[in-house]
């Protein structure tokens, strides 16, 4: 029997992930397809490279993917099923609106696949597989095997990918991560990641995990266990991590490069109505410090469109990574992901602007009312702000106010500079007017 695993991308994502210079591939497949009887064949498709042929002569279609992609998702899973081929859905959107995704597919996973994927294959074999599979319990991370390093094909920068840990402790309002895990966070056995870790040939390894702080002791656990290989890696983080000297020092010694640190906001009004009061702005200057310290590259995650935010936010965002010397940065519009408390909110107050869930992709629309800003001005700040970040003279202030990994970061910011270039943002007249009137924001 012959499977075809797709990761599917829409493309505008496709559009969106090429702007950014590095994306790395999602793991879900390979590691489901390593759970995948012998007797299957697989062929595995990541849309961000490869094209789908509708016309494919597999016994079955499985499809992950996120909310900004479902509209193409859901034309991909039509066609398929007209041409006679049964058709799975998976991923985070499914996870967050399973009602939905159920129209469009003859079998849904809903929660974590891994203890559930086994017994659908040998359902199907059987032609007795149930509409509606659900994780009603968290799933223990054990015994997961290794990813299938053939279906990790993509040329990313990155010599693997793995994931350590999943979930995150923390509820912020906006965040999909503790509505799908149930406000769990798990890990899996320090032997066994470092185990895969190692197998992988290239230097440098992103770990895919929500948030590596998430458990202090085992991240610790866990540095000592891969320091002996000697590779390079990346991952992204809460503010927790720039807390403790000692995570931050085996953190280096491992081999760690850069962490992506979850700031957010520079309000602290905004941090606080969104649930992510632990997140303190007074001591973002000191914890980016302490990180760069250790050796280790700062990658600030911004979101821009809380109810406290007016347009005076960007300006304010950009003096503070600047003067801070954060090496780089990714900028998101706050965007409700149905299923989230904050869609919850918005829907009630009656602010939800479009349930068109191609433009819920945090780059190129806004999807709600702001409170203190329009969303033209919304969208016209963000597309400033990474114009301004990625500019010349952004660049030469930030990586001269912190040249920790410079080597690899300048690059690496030039690369961003010319995308930019290339790619736009959406509508930069007003960016471009921002960018010779300093005084306005």
């Amino acid at each position: 029997m012959k499977l075809l695993l797709i990761t599917a991308s829409s493309n505008e994502i496709k559009r969106i992930r090429k702007s950014r210079v590095i994306g790395f591939q999602q793991v879900t497949m390979p590691y489901l397809a390593a759970m995948v009887p012998h007797h299957w064949s697989i062929e595995h498709i990541d849309e961000d490279v490869n094209r789908v042929d509708i016309n494919t002569d597999a016994d079955l279609v499985a499809i992950t993917f996120h909310t900004p992609s479902t509209n193409h998702v859901y034309e991909l899973a039509a066609q398929f099923r007209q041409n006679g081929v049964p058709v799975v859905l998976g991923g985070p959107h499914v996870s967050l609106v399973p009602e939905e995704a159920a129209r469009h597919a003859d079998v849904i996973f809903v929660g974590e696949a891994e203890q559930l994927w086994p017994e659908f294959l040998n359902d199907f074999e059987r032609g007795r597989s149930k509409k509606i599979y659900k994780q009603d319990v968290v799933p223990s991370l054990e015994g997961i095997p290794m990813s299938r390093k053939d279906l990790l094909y993509r040329k990313d920068l990155s010599g693997g990918i793995i994931f350590a840990s999943r979930g995150c402790p923390n509820k912020c309002e906006f965040c999909t991560i503790s509505v799908m895990y149930q406000n769990s966070f798990r890990k899996r056995p320090v032997e066994e990641v470092a185990r895969e870790y190692g197998s992988f040939k290239g230097k440098v390894i992103i770990f895919w995990d929500d948030n590596i702080a998430g458990d202090i002791y085992f991240a610790k656990c866990l540095f000592k266990a891969i320091t002996p290989y000697k590779k390079w890696w990346s991952s992204q983080a809460s503010i927790h991590a720039g807390q403790d000297d000692e995570f931050l020092e085996l953190a280096a010694k491992s081999g760690c490069k850069q962490l992506f640190i979850g700031l957010e906001s520079v309000s602290q009004k905004s941090l606080n109505n969104a649930s992510k009061t632990f997140n303190r702005v007074d001591e973002y200057y000191k914890i980016i410090e302490k990180i760069h310290y250790y050796g280790i590259a700062v990658q600030a995650g911004v979101v821009f469109g809380f109810d406290d935010d007016d347009k005076t936010i960007f300006r304010q965002t950009i003096n503070f990574l600047e003067t801070a010397g954060v090496q780089n940065a990714t900028f998101n519009i706050l965007t409700p992901y149905p299923g989230t408390p904050l869609f919850k909110r918005l829907q009630d107050e009656g602010r939800i602007l479009t349930f068109d869930w191609s433009k819920y992709n945090a780059r190129t629309y806004v999807v709600y009312r702001p409170k203190n800003m329009t969303p033209e001005e919304l969208l016209e700040g963000f597309n400033w702000v990474n114009q301004r970040f990625y500019s010349i003279r952004s660049i030469i202030k930030r990586i001269g106010n912190s040249p920790t990994g410079m080597w690899w970061t300048l690059p690496l910011n030039l690369a961003y500079y010319f995308s930019n270039k290339f790619y736009g943002y959406g509508n930069i007249g007003y960016a471009s007017y921002l960018l010779t009137h300093d005084e306005i924001v």
